[in-house]
């Protein structure tokens, strides 16, 4: 069984994209690492049940990344 997951560079702290705001900035930063560690006990949990987890950032579902990541998808599917 497989399930992907769909992550916002935002809210879910990508390292390519992921930016600050300036106003309430603790705030942000406390709201996005508590869903980030939210995100490893999912994949965690779904992984315990027999899951394939695949987490696809926000920037790569732009039609120029679409090769890219449909490669990715492949090769979970097939393993």
């Amino acid at each position: 069984m497989n399930i992907t997951a769909y992550d916002g560079c935002f809210w879910h702290g990508c390292p390519r994209h992921a930016t600050w705001p300036k106003t309430r900035a603790t705030f942000w930063k406390n709201k996005i690492a508590t869903n980030k560690a939210r995100d490893r006990r999912v994949n965690r949990e779904l992984r315990k049940r027999g899951w394939k987890v695949v987490r696809i950032w926000e920037h790569e579902l732009k039609r120029r990344d679409e090769p890219k990541l449909l490669r990715r998808l492949s090769r979970v599917l097939q393993a």
